[in-house]
């Protein structure tokens, strides 16, 4: 017996339609390249957003094919992840970060047809064009006036001009929720390069669970700041979850310095962010010298890589914002794990709370995972026991596009190639990448541990920790520091 429900497609389109019609007065504010602010609303994008959309559909663009980015965070940008995906095309947003040859790389093997980037990075378009194979159409995120005369690329136009003349209405295609949405090419696995291809029905089953109470809590009360770029796997989905909130959100642009960061959250009243820890530590060495606070920053989510104990620190002891701890993989969507603490052990002393937040956090619902040996025998969780992490879920990866490197799965479940502890509680922590455990002497030696200890000396900014070949014991640990400004720290010290 089945039930006796509606069937409806879960779609990117229903995410900008429900933000429009519940929540088209909420603030949209964009610091743009230009240096100057932009500010409008959940409706303007609706509004924008399907003008994209007949744009596309006037360039003749079939069902499926790819639309490019190189861009920062900003409200175009944002309009691409509706206008682009809602209309049935998939949005490619391309690491402006990386090598050029890597940009024309992906760019071809996606089949890019149009891209669209800021104006920050016409030298870099101006150098990989005319290898673009497959890009017919060039668009620079700007308005008509802020063109150079003479760039030297083809088929190259403004994106107001673009969208300008184009009807504000706009029926969004009745869609498979299998369809492909957006895709993200990642650069942490052997050999080429190789694309995370995500649906609309993955994108928004993760954009309901990022938004829930015990991972990133995210409601119309909140003024977001996303840090993280949106060309890395959807700016963590915030875009998304922000849209089915109705929740204000605020952009960086390309200024991400420390004294840039605090203005933005102060003048906009962000309550919650997101980023990576370098981020965040340039914005504490901005704050701590000035003798700055936060008037209305509640919780930062911090991912990306391992969040050293000493920022946690700085953020609950001296400027009362909660870190929340995140763990993910472009193969994830990106979303894991986020640490919540349990209602029972907020009586636990701070220093064993302290001892939980570290840990990368539990898995949000959705992500099933686990630990295994080299024999792929499940191992217990006991907050000890190291093993090779294994996830699965409705918004993880089946295989690659393409099917590059063929299917990644063993046995239904995606090996993420970390080393990992998960507790009674469901606590994973992050020991190393497969590939970076140092191999001493037989036993397993975490470089992550390393680093947060080095981190934990207060005159240390960066630190990371490799392993050196040994003719005794195989490996042994190397620990390479950044000392703070003024520092006199010594290499024995």
């Amino acid at each position: 017996m089945f039930g006796l429900m509606q069937q409806q497609s879960l779609l990117i389109s229903s995410l900008i339609d429900f933000a429009e019609r519940h929540h088209g007065d909420g603030e949209v504010v964009s610091r743009r390249v230009e240096g100057d602010v932009h500010r409008y609303t959940w409706a303007d994008v609706a509004s924008r957003s399907r003008q994209l959309a007949n744009a596309l559909d006037g360039l003749k663009l079939g069902q499926g094919d790819r639309v490019a980015t190189l861009a920062w965070n900003g409200y175009r940008h944002l309009e691409m992840y509706f206008g682009v995906s809602g209309s049935g095309r998939v949005l490619h947003t391309l690491n402006p970060r990386l090598h050029p040859d890597q940009v024309v790389w992906i760019a071809n093997h996606a089949e890019d047809q149009i891209l669209c980037f800021d104006m920050t990075f016409l030298p870099l378009v101006q150098a990989v064009h005319a290898r673009c194979t497959t890009v017919k159409h060039w668009v620079a995120l700007c308005d008509a006036d802020k063109l150079p005369a003479d760039t030297g690329i083809p088929n190259l136009t403004s994106y107001e001009t673009l969208i300008g003349q184009q009807a504000k209405t706009y029926v969004w295609p009745e869609l498979d929720e299998n369809t492909a949405s957006s895709m993200c090419y990642t650069s942490g696995t052997t050999g080429n390069p190789k694309a995370a291809l995500y649906s609309h029905r993955s994108t928004l089953l993760h954009a309901y669970a990022a938004a829930l109470p015990d991972v990133m809590c995210i409601s119309a009360r909140d003024a977001i700041l996303p840090v993280v770029p949106m060309f890395h796997v959807n700016a963590w989905g915030i875009p998304y979850s922000a849209a089915m909130t109705g929740a204000k959100l605020v952009f960086p642009g390309p200024a991400l310095d420390g004294k840039s960061v605090y203005e933005l959250i102060e003048a906009e009243r962000v309550t919650f962010a997101a980023g990576v820890p370098t981020v965040w530590q340039m914005l504490l060495g901005h704050m701590k010298p000035a003798h700055l606070k936060f008037s209305s920053l509640k919780r930062t989510v911090i991912g990306g890589s391992a969040c050293p104990p000493a920022m946690i620190h700085a953020f609950r002891e001296d400027y009362g914002v909660d870190v929340l701890h995140a763990w993910g993989m472009t193969e994830m969507s990106p979303l894991g794990t986020l640490c919540t603490l349990k209602n029972k052990h907020l009586s636990l002393p701070e220093e064993a709370q302290m001892k939980l937040r570290l840990k990368q956090g539990r898995a949000i619902f959705g992500v099933d995972m686990k630990i295994v040996n080299d024999a792929g025998e499940a191992l217990p969780h006991d907050g000890k026991t190291y093993g090779d992490l294994l996830v699965k879920g409705p918004w993880i990866i089946r295989e690659y596009f393409k099917q590059e490197g063929s299917s990644p799965l063993i046995d239904g479940w995606f090996p993420t190639g970390d080393v990992a502890t998960i507790d009674e509680d469901g606590f994973m922590q992050i020991t190393d990448r497969s590939k970076d455990v140092i191999k001493s002497g037989g036993e397993w030696i975490s470089s992550i541990d390393i680093e947060n200890i080095a981190m934990a000396h207060p005159d240390v900014a960066m630190a990371a920790c490799i392993g050196m070949p040994h003719p005794k014991w195989d490996e042994r640990p190397v620990v390479c520091v950044v000392k703070k400004p003024g520092s006199t720290l010594t290499s024995t010290e």
